[in-house]
C-alpha cells in the first residue's frame, strides 16, 4: 500500500491503463475487462484488474494534470513495480483535419509546464514514447483498419487560457493536439526506466469548435482502450 493507492501487493499488474477520469477506469473494467476486481477507491480515485485476452492488465484513473498523474504513476511504479504505463485520456486537437472521435499516438510531449524545468535545473527536456509501444500501438490499429495519426503533442497546465491565440505558435509547429498528462507520464517513464505510451482521442478542436459530450468523453472512447488492451496483452 503506498500513500494514494490502497491496493495490497500482487493486486496491481505489470501493464496499467491510465484514463484520466476515474469513471472511465471503471467502464473499462466492467466492458472490456473479464473478472474485473476492484483494487482502489483512495480519494475516488478507481482501480481494478482484471483479463484481457488470458493477460493480467489494470486500470486507474490518474486524474487531471501532470501533478496528479506524477503521483499516481510514481507509486504505480516505485511501490508496485508496474513495467509498462499507458495513458488513454481525450485531447484537444490543434490541427484543423482532426475530428471528434478520431485517435493521435504521442510519439513525443511538450509541455508548459515548470516540472521539467525544476527537475532539470532549468534545461529543457524531450519526453518521448517508448518506441516499442508506438510502433505495436501503430500496427494494431492498421491492422484493425483504425485510422490514426501519430506526432507530436503539448501537455499544457492551463484548461482555460485568458490568450486566444496560445496554441497557434504550438500548431504552426506541428504540434496535433494537447492534453495535459502525457508529458509528466513520459519524463516519469523515462527516470524510471518503464515503458510508457499516450493513446488519445479527440474530444474537441480549437479550430473548429467541435466537441464531444460528457458521455462520450466517459463511454464513447473505447477504440483507443482496445488499441491500449491488444499491445498490453
Amino acid at each position: 500500500m503506498s500513500i494514494h493507492i490502497g491496493a495490497k501487493e500482487g493486486q496491481i499488474a505489470s501493464t496499467v491503463l491510465l484514463p484520466g477520469d476515474p469513471l472511465r477506469a471503471k467502464h473499462i473494467a466492467q466492458t472490456m475487462l473479464e473478472d474485473a476486481v476492484g483494487f482502489n477507491e483512495v480519494r475516488g480515485m478507481l482501480g481494478y484488474t482484471g483479463t484481457y485476452k488470458g493477460k493480467r492488465v489494470s486500470v486507474m484513473g490518474s486524474g487531471m494534470g501532470i501533478p496528479s498523474l506524477s503521483i499516481y504513476a510514481h507509486e504505480l511504479v516505485a511501490d508496485y513495480h508496474v513495467k509498462t504505463l499507458i495513458r488513454v485520456g481525450t485531447c484537444g486537437a490543434l490541427q484543423q483535419a482532426l475530428k471528434i472521435g478520431d485517435i493521435v499516438l504521442a510519439m513525443t510531449a511538450s509541455t508548459d509546464s515548470q516540472v521539467n524545468k525544476l527537475q532539470f535545473h532549468g534545461m529543457d527536456f524531450a519526453p518521448a514514447a517508448s518506441f516499442e509501444l508506438l510502433w505495436k500501438a501503430y500496427q494494431t490499429a492498421s491492422d484493425a483498419g483504425i485510422g490514426v495519426r501519430v506526432g507530436g503533442v503539448l501537455s499544457g497546465d492551463i484548461f482555460y487560457n485568458d490568450d486566444p491565440e496560445w496554441w497557434k505558435v504550438w500548431a504552426e509547429h506541428g504540434i496535433l493536439a494537447c492534453d495535459m498528462e502525457t508529458s509528466g507520464l513520459y519524463t516519469l517513464a523515462a527516470k524510471f526506466k518503464v515503458e510508457a505510451l499516450a493513446v488519445l482521442t479527440v474530444s474537441d478542436n480549437i479550430l473548429t469548435k467541435a466537441e464531444a459530450t460528457a458521455q462520450q468523453r466517459e463511454q464513447g472512447f473505447l477504440q483507443m482502450a482496445r488499441i491500449a488492451l491488444e499491445i498490453a496483452s
